[in-house]
């Protein structure tokens, strides 16, 4: 499971920072591979959205900087358990996005915004990529195992809902982790 990517050095000890983080999955003593090695993370500071992070082996600056741009990742067995109703964003990439019958296209990717996390989804037809937040109101159901997401596409383009629809509350999935 991808938890970030080798930035630009942090000072001369080896330290980087991690650039698009998963900061949750990345604390000290987690094993992850980069480059095709696994290592100990032995130093963990900076932020959650700017962490820094040293690795066993990785000694000094120049070697930070012979990783940058590489990926770091987890065994997906070593990630936190997730509650009812939240899922990573690996399990729902690839995903098809429908509302009812319609397809509306593919999640690419999680992205994280400022008030909740939104799915970018790829239309069919190749347009432009549609964002849909992950909050209760757009959301119907996540069947990561199906391959499948259901929307509500009025929500989503201020259209009113269709008559006979569920309420608003009736069988939405919850938010995915933040």
């Amino acid at each position: 499971m991808a938890v970030g990517r080798v930035g630009r050095p942090h000072g001369l000890d080896g330290s980087f920072y991690v650039t698009r983080p998963r900061a949750r999955l990345l604390s000290l003593g987690t094993e992850v591979t980069v480059s095709g090695r696994t290592a100990a993370i032995v130093r963990r500071a900076g932020t959650e959205r700017r962490p820094i992070v040293r690795l066993d082996g990785v000694e000094d600056r120049e070697a930070a900087e012979v990783l940058r741009g590489c990926e770091l990742a987890v065994d997906a067995s070593h990630a936190p358990k997730l509650e009812e109703g939240e899922w990573w964003a690996h399990e729902l990439e690839g995903c098809a996005v429908i509302d009812g019958e319609r397809l509306l296209g593919t999640v690419t990717s999680m992205l994280e915004l400022p008030s909740c996390e939104a799915l970018e989804v790829l239309p069919p037809d190749g347009g432009a990529p549609l964002l849909i937040p992950m909050v209760k109101d757009a959301i119907r159901a996540v069947e990561p195992a199906a391959r499948r997401i259901e929307v509500d596409s009025g929500f989503l383009d201020g259209t009113p809902p269709k008559p006979g629809a569920p309420p608003p509350d009736a069988g939405r999935a919850g938010e995915a982790p933040r």
